[in-house]
């Protein structure tokens, strides 16, 4: 069996860059200096320009990984006297309650379970009920199941209600479209290894900027107070701490790479075919998508385990990344599942090489197909 030096990550991020980001990482920046302060500046300016945000918002970009910004723009957007509804179907949206815990912000759930996008009916009778709810949070794609919830009508329930939202849009942001003209958003959090293709290292946050102005004090930490690390930006052009360097080069290189393809259109273009292929595939060998095709989104799909009693994940994950592809394992509450993710430098070659290598795994470990146990199947309709 021959083994490729480098699996390809079929996986929601870190995934697999280009050579060409690779590349820009080889050269050493000053942290303090102009030409990185002028790179920062233009990394963020060219964000703001992907969510049409330029005369609304701002950019703050934060170190770390993506839960790092997602806590920093919650700290510093809500007030200590605010309340938030999450929105929840899945593990990150769990992770943004457990942050508010944390931050000891008060907040109270819409929890759908693994399988539904949150109602917005049910949203609106929410907000109705409480009028102490000031902010909304949800996640746009949920990635422990795959399932693209319903930003747009979230969005227009909570402005209609006088309530702030709040996107967390880590796994969406760069490929699916997002227009703060339209979207009413006070924050929006993604990452530089989702759909722009860059390496993990930091995050950033895109912030109303009549909002931030009032947000001094509300953080509870001085490394992920974003009203900070704007104010500094605003008036040095340097990050507060110490930026990961490469990683901010890196980024601009992706981006360039981001537009050349055609920006948010033609990445969503390649992303869609990729999950297209990959269903079609999938579905031929008798696997079944956990959501309906509906909610199915372009970033990862989530198939329900095999019901043999030959299959077990870790087996079949080694198996298959013997042949080049790297799995995802599934984060689910109520049924076996793993993850495909359709995002990174993947393309149908590479789609049809990892539906190739699940077919020669399970041949190898005698799975007639994917099926799964009817049980499994027997879930909530939306």
């Amino acid at each position: 069996m021959s083994v490729p030096r480098e699996p390809y990550l079929l996986t929601p991020g870190p995934l697999t860059t280009s050579k060409v980001t690779q590349s820009a990482m080889l050269r050493d920046w000053g942290s303090w200096d102009y030409d990185f302060n002028a790179l920062t500046a233009e990394v963020c300016r060219r964000l703001l320009a992907v969510a049409h945000a330029e005369d609304t918002h701002v950019c703050v970009p934060l170190q770390g990984s993506g839960t790092y910004v997602v806590e920093g723009a919650l700290a510093t957007l809500l007030p200590r006297d605010g309340k938030a509804l999450v929105l929840m179907n899945g593990a990150y949206g769990q992770r943004m309650a457990r942050i508010l815990q944390y931050l000891g912000r008060d907040f109270t759930t819409l929890d759908m379970g693994d399988y539904l996008p949150p109602p917005p009916d049910r949203v609106a009778a929410l907000l109705a009920a409480d009028p102490g709810i000031t902010h909304v949070a949800v996640v746009h794609c949920e990635t422990s199941s795959g399932i693209l919830n319903p930003l747009e009508a979230i969005a227009e329930v909570t402005r209609r209600q006088g309530r702030r939202l709040f996107v967390d849009a880590m796994s969406s942001f760069g490929a699916l479209p997002v227009d703060a003209r339209e979207l009413p958003f006070d924050g929006l959090v993604s990452s530089a290894n989702k759909c722009f293709e860059g390496v993990p290292g930091f995050g950033f946050a895109l912030l109303r900027r009549e909002v931030l102005e009032q947000c001094a004090g509300h953080a509870h930490s001085l490394s992920l107070d974003l009203y900070d690390q704007w104010r500094y930006l605003e008036r040095t052009g340097q990050w507060r701490f110490t930026p990961p360097t490469h990683v901010v080069a890196a980024f601009a290189s992706a981006l360039d790479q981001h537009e050349a393809e055609g920006g948010v259109a033609g990445r969503l273009a390649r992303y869609t075919l990729n999950r297209d292929l990959l269903v079609s595939g999938m579905r031929a060998m008798g696997f079944q998508t956990l959501l309906d095709n509906r909610w199915l989104s372009p970033i990862i799909v989530t198939f329900h385990s095999p019901a043999h009693p030959n299959f077990q994940f870790e087996t079949f994950y080694q198996q298959v990344k013997q042949r080049g592809f790297l799995l995802y394992p599934g984060k689910l509450t109520q049924v076996e599942s793993f993850r495909v993710g359709c995002i990174g430098q993947l393309f149908e070659e590479q789609m049809h090489g990892v539906l190739a290598a699940i077919r020669a795994t399970l041949d190898d470990l005698g799975i007639p197909d994917g099926s799964p146990r009817p049980e499994d199947l027997d879930k909530p309709a939306f």
